[in-house]
């Protein structure tokens, strides 16, 4: 017996014991982004490396330290996808999607970072976007913010506060830099090793260090909001009046920087404190340089993303109630005759009736032994064949969930009496 191979550090299996989260989390997500018109987008897991760095900085953690990233046997520098927006707005300009103006899209799939892992962070990782392009005003900005607020609800997730701040056009941006740069260059032996190295080239990252001297030195550092220019100002209170009149609170927060180069103007985040040092659930804000960044048309663009699995962690923890989809059939078949016809009769259901979970015992056994996986199984029904019912043409049902109550029936009306039986299990339960 070889050597068992575990699965690489950071990355993760999902069993089905869990998926149910996930396809439930999935399923709802797909429900709200229809609500409210926006389309799926689908693009690449790998992309030129130059795109994430013309995009995100090269002076953020996820450029300098977190990328997967080769040179392929072209000689092509390759990276791993670490997050969406950069590749959806790649996308864009590629396809020739900007020139009829606006769109709303999002997506959805696995992005990778090399970070150390811990619970609801991983190296491989999973991200529902959200992305909107051509919108000026602070009234999508408000729209995105609303949808994910509707999602997380949808969700069933309470204890989320949302978290808001403006970080001003590029120019505004460039003076409030400079009064960081004096400001902390008056601590610069006191600052951790990132800082130090950030200080000229990215000051506004020091404001989101974790590191506890720093922190309490970027505490006391002016705030952003003093540097702000007119326009963004007014952008700001209009998305707070937006998000007032629907009834969204919020916090705003001037140490809310994201850790992005493209951001400008609104960012945010929705924390909760149910998940340990992973408190951002969902986070996003504006860039609306990025699309003539990568060489398109000047193009505004706000998005977010939502980890997935802090999601999952965040449904567990809380106890939503996530109920798996059993089959509502399982197919019991003792006897040489009744194990052949089982599978001509399983399929044929699935073909009258293709909403129907049927599962089909397979591996023999006895009676006994095929009710205990029937049991097991969740199934609602237990469809039982055996060679003197095929000879009378008709199989058993028993209730497995209900009065235990055992009916025959002929097996030209199958589909016609499962249907009649789960309809009104619906009814009285609601669960099919």
């Amino acid at each position: 017996m070889g050597t068992i191979i575990e699965p690489l550090r950071g990355v993760h299996d999902i069993p089905p014991s869990r998926i149910a989260a996930w396809q439930f989390l999935e399923r709802t997500t797909r429900e709200v982004f229809a609500a409210y018109g926006y389309e799926e987008f689908r693009v690449p897991i790998i992309e030129q490396t130059q795109l994430f760095k013309r995009s995100i900085g090269d002076f953020t953690d996820i450029v300098e330290k977190e990328m997967f990233s080769f040179v392929d046997q072209g000689e092509d520098h390759i990276t791993l996808r670490p997050e969406a927006t950069a590749g959806i707005a790649r996308a864009m300009i590629s396809n020739g999607l900007l020139r009829p103006g606006r769109l709303r899209v999002w997506c959805m799939g696995p992005m990778f970072r090399r970070e150390r892992p811990q619970a609801g962070r991983y190296r491989q990782f999973h991200q529902i976007d959200a992305e909107a392009f051509g919108f000026e005003g602070p009234d999508v900005d408000a729209e995105l913010i609303l949808l994910s607020a509707r999602l997380l609800r949808r969700l069933g997730l309470g204890g989320v506060r949302l978290h808001l701040n403006s970080l001003g056009t590029p120019e505004s941006r460039t003076v409030y830099r400079q009064r960081l740069i004096e400001y902390f260059s008056a601590y610069e032996t006191e600052l951790d090793e990132d800082s130090r190295r950030r200080l000229r080239a990215n000051p506004l990252r020091i404001l989101d260090s974790k590191h506890p001297q720093t922190q309490r030195i970027a505490a006391g550092a002016p705030p952003l909001a003093e540097s702000l220019d007119p326009e963004s100002k007014a952008h700001f209170e209009a998305l707070c009046g937006h998000l007032g009149a629907a009834g969204i609170e919020y916090h705003v927060d001037q140490r809310l920087v994201r850790g992005l180069d493209y951001y400008t103007r609104t960012v945010f985040e929705w924390i909760t404190d149910s998940l340990g040092a992973q408190s951002t659930v969902c986070a996003g804000g504006r860039y609306d340089g990025l699309v003539a960044q990568l060489g398109g048309p000047p193009t505004p663009g706000i998005g977010w993303a939502m980890g997935q699995e802090r999601i999952v962690l965040l449904l567990e923890k809380l106890g939503a109630p996530i109920v798996a989809e059993a089959p509502q059939v399982y197919v019991i078949a003792s006897g040489d005759r009744a194990e052949r016809a089982a599978f001509e009769i399983t399929e044929r259901l699935r073909d009258e009736r293709p909403a129907l979970r049927v599962l089909a015992n397979l591996g023999g056994g006895n009676f006994k032994a095929q009710f205990k996986r029937a049991d097991k199984s969740g199934a609602r029904i237990a469809l039982v064949l055996g060679d003197d019912e095929l000879a009378r043409g008709a199989a058993a049902l028993k209730d497995l969930r209900g009065s235990g109550a055992q009916e025959e029936c002929p097996l030209e009306r199958l589909g016609e009496r499962l249907g009649a039986l789960l309809q009104l299990d619906m009814a009285t339960t609601g669960k099919a």
